[in-house]
């Protein structure tokens, strides 16, 4: 676990399905843009508020980036769940067995990339990584709030 988040709360799979959403990629840079798209279209049938998925979205994009990058993983799972009317989490998971901790780089001015936990750091409510039970390998989270008094609306069955 990251020091400097508190403990995580229970993983999504104790979810119920109008809550949650996963989806299982394979390891590659082309997931990142899957995962972005599949965790938007989820969360806006929820209406939730763009803000909020923009937030996510974004949040998913580093999370899947860094798992795909910084891991010799062959696939990884994706997952969002609304925990409550307020707040929203969202998990990433590898099979990086190697017990490595998430990477800390201080980017300079001029570098390109190695931002993507201080954006998640700024953005999200709380953060961390633990141990995946579902592949045994890193389970990077995140949560983010929004405000209150809004109905989260799970979408209509669809008829025949």
């Amino acid at each position: 676990m990251s020091p400097h988040t508190p403990a995580s709360p229970q993983l999504l799979e104790t979810a119920g399905p109008h809550r949650a959403h996963w989806l299982e990629l394979p390891s590659h840079r082309s997931s990142v843009r899957v995962a972005r798209h599949s965790v938007e279209a989820w969360l806006a049938s929820r209406r939730l508020p763009a803000e909020i998925v923009g937030d996510a979205v974004l949040l998913v994009s580093e999370l899947v980036t860094n798992a795909v990058i910084h891991t010799l993983s062959t696939r990884i799972l994706c997952g969002a769940q609304l925990v409550s009317d307020t707040r929203l989490r969202l998990e990433v998971h590898d099979e990086d067995l190697t017990g490595r901790d998430l990477p800390r780089r201080r980017p300079g001015s001029d570098d390109e990339c190695g931002r993507g936990l201080l954006l998640v750091q700024e953005m999200a409510e709380s953060w961390g990584a633990d141990r995946s039970a579902l592949t045994m390998g890193n389970a990077v989270w995140a949560t983010l709030a929004f405000p209150g008094g809004r109905q989260v609306v799970a979408p209509s069955p669809s008829r025949p």
